[in-house]
């Protein structure tokens, strides 16, 4: 990876502190690509955004995709799986709308971490889902959250250290 394209700002969103918590912040931007024939984003593309987030979240905690798939970090390969997601579509988005990818962790469970992720506009939600994943292993099994996983989550307490509520 060439010096620029580590250092390009912002390019994983960022995490942020502030008075509802700890949450990652993603801007995504609204193309043609994500858009039906009426130029209103595509129920899919919110997924797509929100799994972006997810993924820069990680990353930016220092537990990226990457090396828990490669097993460097931990024991035995593995990744986080989708196991439930509930998912609120309350306003649509338009072509070249610049929206932000909002993550924060409500909880932490033995081997899962459900998150609540909003897209949001202007300061107003249009999507909001909440997602639990798991981790599991190459072979299938859940593995439990191991204790550098938990601290990048923000340990024992991670539902009040990144905040409880949307």
């Amino acid at each position: 990876m060439s010096d620029a394209e580590t250092n390009w700002p912002d390019l994983a969103g960022r995490i942020v502190d502030d008075a509802d918590g700890r949450r990652h912040v993603l801007p995504v931007r609204v193309y043609f690509e994500d858009t039906d024939a009426g130029g209103i984003a595509y129920h899919a593309s919110f997924i797509r955004w929100c799994e972006r987030g997810r993924t820069d979240f990680l990353r930016l905690l220092g537990t990226d995709s990457r090396r828990l798939i490669d097993g460097s970090a931990s024991i035995e390969p593995a990744a986080f799986v989708v196991r439930r997601m509930n998912c609120d579509f309350l306003r649509p988005a338009r072509m070249d709308d610049v929206l932000l990818v909002e993550t924060r962790v409500r909880e932490l469970g033995g081997a899962s971490v459900t998150l609540l992720q909003a897209v949001v506009r202007d300061g107003r939600p249009v999507f909001e889902a909440e997602v639990t994943v798991v981790l599991v292993a190459v072979s299938g099994k859940p593995l439990r959250l191991s204790t550098a996983i938990r601290s990048a989550f923000g340990g024992a307490d991670a539902a009040h250290v990144l905040g409880s509520g949307r």
